[in-house]
Parts: C-alpha cells; sequence; structure tokens
C-alpha cells in the first residue's frame, strides 16, 4: 500500500515509482478521492482506493479516516504500508501498526511544523513523533532533513535511513529535457503570456504560499523591476488561501503587477521552465524539493535558499547560487547578478544538467527503492522466526 494524503502526489510524484512496483508486488494507492485518484488508476496501472483526508487539524474526520485505513488493511493484510505527507503518514502508520503490517515505511519530505508556532507547533510535533515510533523505518529525503529530525528526537537514529543520495522521486531527465521541447510551442507560448523576445524571465514552480519564500521574491522582482522593465517574473502555481494565504498586498502585485506573469497549476510544467532564463526558490523549509531538479534538468540555473535539500542539489557559484532564508536584499542582488552577467547564467546553466543526470536519476532512485523494500521483507521475515 502507497498512501498520500491528496492523490495530486500519487499522480505527480509517484506515477513512475507505483508503475514499476506493479511489476513485482500487488500494488494498492490509497488517497482521497476525485477525478485525480482515477487519473492514477488508469496511468500508473495499480488498483486504487478512496479514503478521504484533511491535510487540517480535524480530529473527528481524523477518526474516521483512521477506522477506514484499519478496516481496509484488515481486509487486503498488506505486507508493506509506505506512507508520504504528514496527515497520510500519521493515520496509515497507526493503522499499519493497529493491524500488525510487518514493514511500516513513512518518507518524509518536509515538515510544516518547523514554520509554526504555539499550540499548533506542539501538536504537530506530537503528532510527528507518533508517525514515527508506528513506523519501523522512516525516510529522511535529505541528508538536512535527517539531521533536523535528530535534532528535534522524532526517533532513534537507528529508524532513520536515507535512499540513494536523497529525494522522494529523483528526476526522469529523459522527460525533463529541453531538447524535446518544440520551438514554435515555446513561442506561443510565450506569446499568449505576452513575453517578448528581449524579456529575461525568472521562473518560480510551486505553490504560491508564504512558505515558498512567495512574499520575499515578488518583493525583490518589483524592486529590480524598477530598474529594468525587460524583466519577467513567471509563477505557475496555485495559490492556498485556507491553508497559506499570501499578503493581500502580495496576491494584489501577482495579479495585477506589468512584469509578473501567473498560471495556476499545470500537471507539465517543462514549456513552462523552457521559455525561462533563471529558476528561483527561496523556500523557507523543505524535504528535497523535485521542482529544483526539474529546473536543473531544464537546463536552468537556480537561486535557492539556504535550507536542506535545496543546498544538497545546488552547488553555490557552479550551478546556482544559494542565499539566505528570508533574506530580500541577497535575493535582490541574486537575481540581478544573473541577469547582468549572461555568460556566468549561461556556464551555470550547462552545468545543471549534468549535475542532476549525475546524482538524481530517478530510475536510479526506484531500484534503490524496490532493494530496499525487498531488504525490509527479508529482515522482517528474520524478525518472526
Amino acid at each position: 500500500m502507497r498512501i498520500t494524503t491528496v492523490p495530486i502526489s500519487l499522480l505527480v510524484l509517484l506515477k513512475n515509482q507505483l508503475k514499476f512496483m506493479s511489476n513485482h508486488f500487488d500494488v494498492l494507492a490509497i488517497s482521497s478521492g476525485g477525478a485525480v485518484l482515477e487519473k492514477v488508476r488508469v496511468e500508473a496501472s495499480v488498483n486504487i482506493r478512496e479514503v478521504n483526508m484533511s491535510r487540517k487539524i480535524t480530529p473527528l474526520a481524523d477518526l474516521i479516516s483512521l477506522i477506514k485505513l484499519v478496516a481496509l488493511m484488515w481486509q487486503e493484510k498488506p505486507t508493506i504500508v509506505h506512507t508520504h505527507t504528514p496527515k497520510a503518514g500519521l493515520l496509515g502508520m497507526i493503522a499499519a501498526r493497529i493491524t500488525r503490517v510487518p514493514v511500516r515505511l513513512h518518507t518524509i519530505a518536509g515538515l510544516p511544523l518547523l514554520e509554526k508556532t504555539g499550540v499548533v507547533k506542539w501538536i504537530l510535533t506530537k503528532t510527528e513523533k507518533l508517525t514515527c515510533s508506528c513506523a519501523t523505518v522512516v525516510y529522511p529525503n535529505s541528508k538536512g532533513m535527517l539531521q533536523i529530525m535528530l535534532a528535534h528526537k522524532f526517533c532513534s537514529a537507528s529508524k532513520l535511513k536515507i535512499i540513494g543520495q536523497g529525494s522522494t522521486t529523483g528526476i526522469d531527465t529523459n522527460y525533463f529535457n529541453i531538447d524535446f521541447q518544440s520551438p514554435e510551442a515555446l513561442q506561443l507560448l510565450k506569446s499568449s503570456l505576452n513575453i517578448g523576445v528581449e524579456d529575461f524571465v525568472f521562473c518560480f514552480v510551486g505553490r504560491i504560499v508564504g512558505d515558498k519564500g512567495i512574499a520575499e521574491l515578488v518583493t525583490a522582482f518589483c524592486n529590480l523591476y524598477v530598474q529594468s522593465e525587460r524583466l519577467i517574473l513567471l509563477l505557475v502555481g496555485p495559490f492556498e488561501v485556507e491553508l497559506d494565504p499570501l499578503d493581500c498586498e502580495i496576491e494584489n502585485l501577482i495579479k495585477t503587477h506589468p512584469g509578473i506573469r501567473w498560471v495556476n497549476f499545470e500537471k507539465d510544467v517543462r514549456p513552462y521552465m523552457a521559455i525561462s532564463d533563471v529558476f528561483v526558490f527561496p523556500s523557507y523549509r523543505e524535504g528535497f524539493p523535485n521542482a529544483v531538479m526539474q529546473a536543473g534538468a531544464m537546463n536552468l540555473p537556480c537561486i535557492v535558499s539556504n535550507i536542506n535539500g535545496c543546498n544538497e542539489i545546488i552547488r553555490d557559484k557552479v550551478n546556482g547560487i544559494i542565499i539566505p532564508v528570508k533574506n530580500i536584499p541577497a535575493l535582490q542582488e541574486a537575481m540581478r547578478f544573473l541577469h547582468a552577467n549572461r555568460l556566468v547564467c549561461i556556464s551555470m546553466a550547462l552545468a545543471s544538467r549534468e549535475l542532476i543526470k549525475s546524482r538524481f536519476e530517478s530510475d536510479v532512485l526506484i531500484l534503490e527503492i524496490f532493494k530496499e523494500y525487498q531488504h525490509q521483507i527479508a529482515s522482517s521475515h528474520k524478525a518472526t522466526q
């Protein structure tokens, strides 16, 4: 069983893993319902089951979801339950522990609690520790995340393990390849977004929320735009008004500023990266950001904040620039520097793809996960003998 809170995680991030594992296991993908979950069944060629889960703190709804997961596990009797995302991890690991699933695996790709305070942080910390206590193995998806787990004492070091070089999914560099993008189609896309031939495009892909550093990015861009109107900030991703709303002024700038282009969620972000010059990702916290790997594979130099995951993908001054978190002047200067120094920008772009291919190819990671499943099954058999 592979469980995520929302089905888009299965479809966008885990689809290739599900397809590969279905050749070796009887795979059941579980997530909240909807049309996207049905797409998982079709595109990943695996069985699906709907168990609605909320990303918010909702005790009564969570109890109902937990009961459904327990009933499903009693019925299916899985050998492995592998969970992703905080809520699916909490409910899936508790249910797997209750039903005595032998191999209980949880991947941690980010910790929302790091940016919370007060009672909310206390609750999230306790639930994270509960998730880890129910798991047999916990996989932080970066070296930095492993250190954070140890520092917060979420679980013992013996439970923690990084697969490969890090990342949850790796990157399919055959898919994320600028050579396969049609120049004619890209020109049409630029025209539709009112991006001129001489415009220099900064791109961000991800949720348009505070934790991704959107306020800092918009502010830095607007300051630069005063100096040069041939700049474009291309934002690709959905707003999350209920979970992490932006300040009204920043949201208004995104929707009205003459240099900013906002595009809602796109399943295929490759064309948007292909028409860009620099990828900017000033996030406050991450596990191992797929968007940065995708941008690197698409030959984009990246400006990223100095946080775990980002600083493991980007080598400062080689394939991008690493800046302090929440630092508008540093972000603005990095953006100005790459815009002003095109040869440096080109040099970083040339280095980007090779660094991604050599360390984070998805086929290699999928094989490592498969080997890990085999190892954990063998270990569980020994433990019961």
